[in-house]
């Protein structure tokens, strides 16, 4: 009998219970849900030389942060797919290897071309979607709008009640500015599975971006706990909640949240989303006047020291610069700006100027000197998104601009960009901002 995957695409395994176990582990990788890796590995028990049951736990090691595990999948999916494979899962393959191999510019155009045949290949369309995918982090300033374009594309390929595509559809409008549309997209999409942490995170940002941070609360305090905390975004979407909790500024429900549930040591999650969540947040509860507890930075120090040593990934960076300027690290600080100035200048740094830019802003900004932040940042404001990530996560960068120009008494520039961040998210925080800018 041919066995075919969750959207009628062949596979070639002739094993029942390789093909049964391969499209549950592909459903649970796409939702984030944890027992992907269990679901896999029978597929591969059941049918060694499954190429396509390799690749998808190449893609899980590859997303774990797991690079030789990931490689030697990789390895053995594409010496399965030379002996027997169709057209499909060979591309499907090549692919992931140019991906996992840290090919990310050629991974994104085989990928899009790939998509141009076989739309419905969930796997390889996910490449490219997402905060963290391979057009986030190209280093385009369009990325939001090229998702949304990708989507739509290839949206006659998916039934209505495709939950994944449901899902990223919203997520990609969201990010776009499209916010009423997202967010009913995205509430399709986690009424369809309600277990499927990319669903319930696609509308943590849809409620974020529409000024309804109460509401992100409640629906995440209802459905966290039925997430397992090995899940790689439990802490991810606490974070949403601790950030909604900022917002209506009660840094204290802030803190616990980050105490339970996104602090390193009791998360599982990714390490980009761990050093990234742990450093956004703490900067913006220093940044916006509330007391750091002691430890918390040299906790997040310590467990950053393994990852993104060497610079060259933007998002990272950013985040990596804001941890040095808040630690007083200024050798480790100096260190990065200028092999990311190297970069740029040799042309191979996908986000370009605007993430050395960011770093020396930090510094300025730890240092009490706003002017220099604000005269840093503000001419590369606009390009602050070419470093990928949401908007949600961006957004401490342009707080950091707007504290700075308050404090340094340029409160006309501070108050236009408070104008423009109300018209386009409603803020509780932006508009006790507003308030103090016109008292």
């Amino acid at each position: 009998m041919a066995h075919h995957d969750r959207r009628g695409l062949p596979l070639s395994t002739r094993s029942d219970r390789a093909a049964e176990r391969y499209r549950e582990g592909v459903d649970l990788l796409l939702a984030a849900w944890p027992g992907a890796a269990d679901a896999l590995d029978a597929a591969i028990v059941a049918d060694p030389d499954f190429a396509l049951a390799h690749a998808a736990r190449a893609r899980l090691h590859a997303m774990r942060t797991e690079p030789a595990a990931a490689r030697a999948c990789i390895a053995t999916a594409a010496a399965c797919v030379a002996r027997a494979g169709t057209e499909r899962e060979r591309s499907h393959v090549a692919v992931l290897s140019l991906a996992i191999d840290g090919q990310p510019g050629p991974a994104l155009a085989r990928a899009l071309a790939h998509a141009e045949s076989w739309p419905r290949d969930a796997l390889i369309l996910s490449l490219p979607l997402g905060a963290f995918g391979l057009l986030a982090f190209s280093g385009r300033a369009d990325h939001d709008q090229a998702r949304v374009d990708l989507c739509e594309r290839h949206a006659r390929s998916y039934e209505a009640d495709d939950w994944w595509f449901t899902t990223y559809r919203g997520w990609s409008h969201t990010e776009n500015g499209a916010v009423a549309r997202g967010r009913a997209l995205a509430e399709r999409g986690f009424s369809l599975r309600r277990e499927n942490a990319n669903g319930a995170h696609a509308l943590s940002h849809a409620l974020f971006e529409d000024g309804a941070g109460p509401e992100a609360e409640t629906l995440i305090a209802g459905w966290l706990p039925g997430y397992d905390r090995s899940g790689i975004l439990h802490g991810h979407i606490a974070w949403h909640a601790a950030l909604s909790a900022l917002e209506r500024d009660d840094p204290d429900a802030a803190l616990a949240i980050y105490a339970e549930h996104v602090r390193p040591g009791v998360t599982a999650g990714l390490p980009l989303n761990v050093i990234t969540d742990t450093v956004s947040l703490l900067w913006r509860l220093r940044a916006y006047g509330h007391a750091v507890p002691d430890g918390l930075w040299d906790e997040v120090r310590a467990y950053s020291g393994p990852y993104f040593g060497h610079a060259g990934f933007g998002f990272a960076d950013a985040h990596m610069g804001l941890l040095a300027a808040a630690t007083g690290d200024r050798a480790a600080a100096q260190a990065r700006i200028d092999a990311l100035t190297g970069l740029v200048e040799a042309g191979t740094l996908a986000a370009g100027p605007v993430v050395p830019a960011i770093c020396r802003a930090a510094l300025a900004f730890a240092d009490g000197d706003y002017a220099a932040c604000a005269r840093i940042l503000e001419p590369v404001a606009g390009q602050v998104v070419r470093i990928g990530g949401s908007g949600a996560q961006r957004e401490v960068i342009e707080d950091t601009l707007l504290l700075a120009l308050m404090r340094c008494g340029e409160t006309a520039r501070a108050r236009a960009l408070l104008d423009r961040r109300l018209h386009r998210r409603p803020s509780p925080r932006d508009a006790r901002w507003q308030a103090q800018l016109t008292a």
